[in-house]
Formats: C-alpha cells, sequence, structure tokens
C-alpha cells in the first residue's frame, strides 16, 4: 500500500501535527479524549505538497481516498453527503501545523443546493434556519474558492435589511433569506459567468483546491515570513461535518480561552452568539455577550463547557483557545490550540503554571516567544499626560500597550505613511487577513466593529501591536477619508492616541515613557540566565544606550561605533578638517582637536558599563559620508576653513567611490592615514586609565577592534599602530592596564583565511551585517527594491538582513569559528550585527560555539530569553 494522504479523526491522535496540521491533529486528540467532537477526516499536509508537485491538482488516488473517508463519516454520522432524504453537511477548514490565525479561509454548510435546503426545511421544520444556511454558503464559497469579493453580498444583505426596515441579520424571515439566496447564485453568474456548482461532490474538490491555494496567498506568504514558517510545510484540509448554531436561540456558537488571553488572569474568557455560525464571533460582525452569560442561557451546556476547558488545560498544560457550537442545546467542541496571548499574559501564565506546579521552570522558559518581549520593552504612556488628557470615546481594550500616531484608513495607506517615516494608527471598520500589511506598520489599530476574538484583536495581541476594537459610536467615512467620534471629525493624518490596556481613545498625541521589567518578566529572565551560556551584550554608542541596556540585562558592549560620535554639530568642523586636510601635519592638527571629544565619549561609556567589558570599533565608514553635499553647505565649510570653494569641491569629488561599501573605508583608512589609528588609540586607552583610577574596584580591559580586514597583513599592520601608541600612553601614565586587539569578520576571505589572522587577533567579533552584504553581492540599503520579488517566486523566504542565512553565510562563520580556535584555542567569539537579536540567529550562534551576541539595547532581553531556549533545546 502507498502512502497514507487522508485520515479519520479516530486514527490520529495529538503526536501528528506535522502530518494533520495543528487543528486536525487537536480534533483527533479530542476525539481519542472522549470529547463531543463532530467526526470528520483530515486531508494530509503531504496531500498539500503533492498538489503543488502535480501542478495545482489533486490526483486521483488522492481523491478516491478522500470519496472513501467521506463513506466512512457517512456511517458515523447516518447520514449521506448530497442525500435526498437525510442530508449529510460539512464544514472545510485549513490548519498548517503552526497556528496562522484568519490567514487562511473557512467554509461552512458545503454540500447545500436547491434540492437538499428544500430537504433541510422540511426535515428541521426550520427553513429559516435552512436557507440561513445556504446563503452563507454561498457566500463564503463565492467568496473563498471563486473569488467572488464577499462586498458584493454584503451589499444586497444591507440592501434587503434596509427594504425590510430591520437592524440585524437575524430580523430576516425565511422568505427573506431564500431571495437572498436566489440573488446571491444570480451575482455569483454575473460575476463568473456561469451557474454555480450544485453538485456536492464538485463542491467538496473545489473546497480543498482552494484551501491548498491558500497556502500561497499573498497575506499567508506574508505571516509565514514574520513567523520563520517556511513554506515547504504546507497545510492539511479538515473535513468535518456541520453542527448547527443557527437553529434557533437554543443554540449558538462561541470562542473561549481558559485564561484571559490580554492580561493572564486564571479565568475563564471569551464570547459566544446566540442563532449563529462560527464565522459570526471572529468576523466581528454582530457584538457578543461574554461568556459567563452563557450560564443563565443554557446552565448545562455551560458546566458541560467548563469541565472540558478545564481538561484540555490539564492535558496540554497551556492556556486553551477553544471554538464551540451548541446546536439545540448540545454542546460540540471544534477545535482547541495553544492560545495566543499577549507579551505581559505570556509571562504570567508561565509563570503561575510553575507555581500550580503543571509545568517546570524550563518547560516555562520554552513556552515564551522572545520576540513576543518586544511588546513589553516599549513604551506606555506618560501618567501626567494621560491624566490631563480626556478620552473622546473608549472600546474594547482587545491588545494592551499605548499609540500615539496619525490616523489612516486603509492597509495601503499605512504602509505609504510608514514609508515616509510617519507614525500611523490603522482605523477600519474591522480588519481583515487582506490588512496584515498595514496592521504590521502600524503604531495601533483601531475597529468600529468587532469583539475581543475579532480578526483585529487576534492578529494585534499575536504581533505585540496595542488594539481597541469594536467602537461602535465611530461614524466611519472611508470615502472621505475620516471618522467622527463625540462630535468631532478627525480626518486622515490627524493624530490620535490609543490606550490598549484600557480601550480609550483620545484625540491628540499623548506622550510615551519607557516601559520596564519587572515581576513575571524579571522571575522569567532569571530562570532564562539560569540555563543560558551564550552572554548577551549590546551595541551601544553613547552612556545612555548603554545604560539602557545594563537595565536590560547586558552583560558588555559588544560594538560601540565611534563615527556616530563625529556627526555632532560641535565635531563634525574637526571632522571635516582633518579629511580635507593636504598633510599629515594637517591632519593632526585636526585630529588633536578631536581626541579630548573621543576620550570623553569613551570616559562616559567606561562609567556606565562599570568595568564590564566595552569592544570600540575604530573607523570604519568611507570619509565622504562626513562631507557635505549641499551648495551651501559646501560655500559654508570651504568659507569656515579659508578654502576656496573650487579647491573643496575637488577634494569631495576625488573622495567619491562608485561602491563606497567596498572602497575606501575600515582598516584601510587606518593603512593610509595611521594617525587615525593612533588618536583613537590613545583616547580609548586614556579614557580606561582615568575612569579605572577613580573607579580601583572595577577591571578594565579595553577591546579595540579594527574593521573590515581580509588579509593578515592589513592587520598586522594596524594592530602594530595601535600597540606601540597604546604601550607608550600605558608607560607615561605608569599604569599597569590590559587592553586587547581584534578584529571584525565581515569579508568572506578573512573567514576562510582565520586561521592566520588568529595569529594577530585576541578575538573575532562577526560583522554579519557587512559578511550577508558580501556574500550575497547585494547592498542591504538596495536589495528592498528586488527582495520582493525573490519572495514572490521562492527564491528567497526570509530577509538575509533580518535573519542569519544559516546556509551560506552561516557556512563562513562556523569555517572562521574553526580555523580561529586551531590557531588561538583561546580566542573569543562574539557575533556583533542586528542579528545578534533574532532568536533563530542567537540558536545558531549557540550551536556554532560563540562566546556572546551583541544586538541594540531593546533586543537584548530577546537575546537572552533565545540563548536560554537554544541551551535547552541542545539538553534534549
Amino acid at each position: 500500500m502507498g502512502k497514507k494522504f487522508v485520515y479519520l479523526f479516530s486514527e490520529g491522535d495529538g503526536s501528528m501535527r506535522e502530518l494533520l496540521g495543528g487543528k486536525g491533529a487537536n480534533l483527533a486528540e479530542m476525539t481519542k479524549l472522549g470529547m463531543p467532537v463532530p467526526q470528520g477526516f483530515i486531508v494530509t499536509t503531504e496531500a498539500c505538497t503533492q498538489y503543488y508537485a502535480d501542478g495545482e491538482k489533486i490526483n486521483d488516488e488522492i481523491q478516491a481516498e478522500i470519496y472513501k473517508s467521506m463513506e466512512a463519516l457517512e456511517k458515523i454520522a447516518g447520514k449521506k453527503f448530497g442525500d435526498m432524504e437525510d442530508p449529510l453537511l460539512v464544514s472545510v477548514r485549513s490548519g498548517s501545523r503552526a497556528s496562522m490565525p484568519g490567514m487562511m479561509d473557512t467554509i461552512l454548510n458545503l454540500g447545500l443546493n436547491d434540492e437538499v435546503v428544500e430537504v433541510m426545511a422540511k426535515k428541521t421544520n426550520n427553513p429559516r434556519f435552512a436557507y440561513d444556511s445556504y446563503r452563507r454558503f454561498i457566500q463564503m464559497y463565492s467568496d473563498v474558492v471563486m473569488e467572488v469579493g464577499k462586498k458584493y453580498f454584503e451589499e444586497l444583505i444591507d440592501e434587503m435589511k434596509e427594504k425590510k426596515g430591520v437592524t440585524l441579520d437575524t430580523d430576516l424571515t425565511a422568505e427573506d433569506l431564500k431571495e437572498l439566496a436566489n440573488q446571491f447564485k444570480a451575482e455569483f453568474k454575473a460575476k463568473k459567468g456561469f451557474d454555480f456548482p450544485s453538485d456536492p461532490k464538485e463542491q467538496l474538490m473545489g473546497a480543498i483546491m482552494a484551501v491548498f491555494r491558500s497556502w500561497d496567498n499573498p497575506r499567508a506568504i506574508y505571516y509565514r515570513r514574520m513567523n520563520d514558517i517556511p513554506s515547504s510545510w504546507g497545510t492539511a484540509v479538515n473535513i468535518q461535518m456541520m453542527v448547527f448554531g443557527n437553529t434557533g436561540d437554543d443554540s449558538g456558537t462561541g470562542v473561549a480561552f481558559t485564561r484571559n488571553p490580554a492580561t493572564g488572569e486564571n479565568k475563564l474568557f471569551g464570547e459566544f452568539l446566540l442563532n449563529a455560525q462560527g464565522e459570526d464571533v471572529v468576523a466581528g460582525v454582530r457584538t457578543p455577550e461574554t461568556i459567563d452569560h452563557l450560564k443563565d442561557v443554557m446552565p448545562e451546556a455551560y458546566e458541560q463547557f467548563v469541565e472540558i476547558c478545564g481538561r484540555l488545560e490539564n492535558h496540554y498544560r497551556d492556556m486553551q483557545d477553544m471554538e464551540f457550537t451548541i446546536e439545540n442545546r448540545k454542546l460540540y467542541m471544534l477545535q482547541t490550540r495553544n492560545g495566543k496571548r499577549t507579551a505581559a499574559a505570556a509571562l504570567k501564565i508561565a509563570c503561575d503554571l510553575v507555581d500550580e506546579k503543571k509545568i517546570s521552570e524550563k518547560e516555562a522558559v520554552m513556552m515564551i516567544d522572545p520576540k513576543q518581549l518586544d511588546a513589553l520593552l516599549h513604551p506606555q504612556f506618560d501618567a501626567k499626560a494621560l491624566k490631563a488628557a480626556k478620552p473622546i470615546g473608549s472600546a474594547l481594550p482587545a491588545s494592551p500597550g499605548a499609540a500615539c500616531g496619525r490616523v489612516v484608513f486603509t492597509a495601503a495607506d499605512a504602509v505609504e505613511w510608514h514609508e515616509k517615516g510617519e507614525k500611523v494608527i490603522l482605523t477600519r471598520l474591522e480588519t481583515s487577513p487582506e490588512d496584515i500589511a498595514g496592521m504590521h506598520v502600524a503604531q495601533g489599530i483601531l475597529t468600529v466593529r468587532g469583539g475581543m476574538t475579532s480578526h483585529a484583536a487576534v492578529v494585534a495581541r499575536g504581533m505585540g501591536t496595542c488594539c481597541v476594537s469594536g467602537c461602535g459610536e465611530i461614524k466611519m467615512n472611508e470615502e472621505t477619508k475620516s471618522f467622527t467620534l463625540d462630535g468631532k471629525t478627525y480626518n486622515e493624518g490627524d493624530y490620535i492616541s490609543l490606550d490598549g490596556s484600557t480601550g480609550n481613545i483620545y484625540g491628540e498625541a499623548i506622550p510615551t515613557v519607557e516601559a520596564t521589567i519587572s515581576g513575571d518578566f524579571e522571575r522569567l529572565m532569571g530562570w532564562a540566565d539560569q540555563y543560558r551560556t551564550l552572554d548577551v551584550r549590546t551595541n551601544a554608542d553613547t552612556p545612555a544606550d548603554a545604560m539602557q541596556a545594563i537595565k536590560f540585562g547586558a552583560q558588555g558592549i559588544g560594538l560601540t561605533r565611534t563615527e556616530h560620535m563625529f556627526f555632532d554639530s560641535d565635531r563634525i568642523p574637526a571632522m571635516r578638517e582633518m579629511i580635507v586636510s593636504k598633510n599629515e601635519t594637517q591632519r593632526r592638527t585636526a585630529l588633536a582637536k578631536l581626541l579630548p571629544m573621543q576620550r570623553g565619549d569613551f570616559e562616559g561609556i567606561y562609567e556606565a558599563m562599570q568595568g564590564m567589558p566595552v569592544t570600540i570599533r575604530f573607523l570604519d565608514p568611507p570619509l565622504h559620508e562626513f562631507l557635505p553635499t549641499a551648495e551651501a553647505d559646501i560655500v559654508a565649510l570651504a568659507k569656515e576653513m579659508g578654502l576656496e570653494v573650487a579647491d573643496l569641491k575637488a577634494t569631495i569629488s576625488s573622495l567619491h567611490e562608485f561602491n563606497p561599501m567596498m572602497g575606501h573605508r575600515g582598516c584601510r583608512l587606518a593603512v593610509s592615514y595611521p594617525e587615525i589609528a593612533e588618536m583613537q588609540t590613545q583616547a580609548v586607552i586614556e579614557a580606561a586609565i582615568n575612569v579605572q583610577k577613580k573607579h580601583p574596584e572595577w577591571k578594565i580591559v579595553p577591546e579595540i577592534m579594527i574593521p573590515l580586514v581580509g588579509e593578515i597583513k592589513e592587520l598586522a599592520y594596524v594592530k602594530e599602530v595601535v600597540v606601540k601608541t597604546a604601550d607608550a600612553v600605558i608607560a607615561a601614565a605608569g599604569s599597569d592596564i590590559h587592553y586587547k586587539v581584534g578584529t571584525m569578520i565581515e569579508i568572506p576571505r578573512a573567514c576562510i583565511t582565520a586561521d592566520e589572522i588568529a595569529k594577530e587577533a585576541d578575538f573575532f567579533s562577526f560583522g554579519t551585517n557587512d559578511l550577508t552584504q558580501m556574500t550575497f553581492g547585494f547592498s542591504r540599503d538596495d536589495a528592498g527594491a528586488f527582495l520582493g520579488s525573490y519572495y514572490d517566486k521562492k527564491i528567497y523566504e526570509q530577509d538575509p538582513f533580518a535573519r542569519l542565512d544559516q546556509k551560506g553565510v552561516g557556512k563562513l562563520v562556523e569555517t572562521a569559528v574553526k580555523l580561529g580556535r586551531q590557531a588561538r584555542p583561546d580566542i573569543k567569539l562574539g557575533i556583533c550585527g542586528e542579528h545578534g537579536g533574532d532568536p533563530s540567529s542567537v540558536e545558531f550562534c549557540h550551536r556554532t560555539g560563540l562566546s556572546y551576541v551583541s544586538c541594540s539595547p531593546f533586543r537584548v532581553p530577546i537575546a537572552r530569553l533565545a540563548a536560554a531556549q537554544a541551551a535547552i533545546k541542545d539538553e534534549k
């Protein structure tokens, strides 16, 4: 027998996630636990991969397996698919092995047609329910499978409600809904040029193919890139017998979490709607009731649900997110999964589960997504300013945090304003998966419709973005890009502020204050620090950055970029004077002006770091970056320096480079102008001696880093300049201070000759930003123009500047580590590109055996947690 592509729920279990997808594996597991799950079958992720391999077709062998499983389901249900006496209807849902909320599309009530709907109306003696189910099916199938936008159908519903003088869908009669179903089919034919498919088998195959196709829709690709999900995983398809929450007021549907996903409080949290189908709650079309209200309406169903919630949380040992339907007072469980939660809730839940003896400290560390910590490290509103501000409205606090920005009304506008450097608040009637790119760049999200479990709420919580949802008082005008609230109109570009913790909306810009780390965060980071073996340093150019990083747990500085210190208005003249100097004497005169400034900078950083290691990179960028380009600035500089404008222009022109990234920069500057390296060495060593004298309890060991070395002789030459200068300064001061000289490895040639370079270097620090540029042969600044095409065509799945390319760049790093250690076993190895704060790159650094990672201050906690998770994974 060949490979099995389809499994009944009763044939699987929770361990088969890779094959059955998350949703399918959990449905199989709940079946195994004896829970009230409507039965069904799962078309596997391997069938999805096969679908693409076969040229986007479901082959005969897989089709035969699907029909065979449908026959088995008919036996279980005691009903037949497409039958004229007792018809079986099914739902079709996607389910990849990683949770992708709202990214894939659901179809309910599949199997209905003009004849079957009549049978259902008679059999249930409830024609309103039958036609409501039918019009929903036509709308979903048209939208998801046939790509006829749902807005056309929503317009028809609104017209019908207006005609009948009602406000809610539930107020429409059976006749109204029957007429709507006919209007929907006519709309479908007008848009597609053929009739709506009536054969249930054709409907089923169309739906399964649509789920497979949706694995590659733009929003799914975007979500995968944001969340490190490979396209090769594919998605499974879950076909499940329908249960109906829309048969009347003794039926309903809901979504619930075993703990509060916003705060982590150990209390059942959720919403339900009477006389509704699943999509209604999540889509936010009607505003739902809270879950505790269910006990007043249907106490037996509520008690059974609470008992199931407890069992599921104990079984999975994590907070669960569940969907359920009640049909004629009988409860059915449609899904469970580990619930998405805010960063604060994630920490509280992890710590509470440890205290409740449900998980270990190591399991708690593994539960937190390091990238989520970002949300806790960002500003909150300034309390004083917040007190003075008056809310113009309030709605549901769907995702915490503080956001302030300019109002925009579409996802595309959000992206456009963001690219201009503006902070934006995306304001929508309701969000849908199409809005994902705009949601990603927005500071906050405000919606008119939708509850705490709507698309906007769930996605914002996952991203750590502030969100206020369901503000029904807003009168929105999408045409004019404006909304009215509290008697005032706000237009595109006006400032508003959102408080995602209270749900308050403010019609002004409110200043924010930095986040502080305490409580559950401190506790969890304490556990992380126990288990990690990698040190975490920071990239900091100022004492303020250094102090911020120490607050976040940095253990030193892995990169201080000295060039950033020369751009201040009081320094740039001396820097420019040095650059345009005609000879060494003039250059030394200008450098003497810069020396006390550099020394003062380094003293400030040593003071801030209190004896922790500090790596200082010598001047790296090409010199033309410090010179003016505007005519007025050139004239002013010429006057200031007593030069002819033409002479200065000639100097600027002579420094122009065709490819500055690979031009006269890094150690090449020190080879051409050793006096620059002398001045920087003097500043570093004098600052260290001065601070060491003030603080004899600290042990300051400066680490001098020579950038962009590709040849051992380059390093040997510059190192000799550094050592000669440093030793002279130390001797003159009568000090016994020690120092190290190392290099930044950012040229492929340096990686493959690392055994030679290590003979002259006390340490290596991998500059993975430049190493990535040099390895790929494209510039970080220009790649954005064409990487989009590469993602679309699946040539690259990730941005190599955001996530270390482990196959190529990683192989160079591994080579350099191996060769470097062979030549010098005690060599210290670190990484100081922005990759140092990316969790998957941190895991790579742990595996490769680096001593530390270094990243920007706000990414230090992320790196600490990622390093701990890498060490714990290693134990397994």
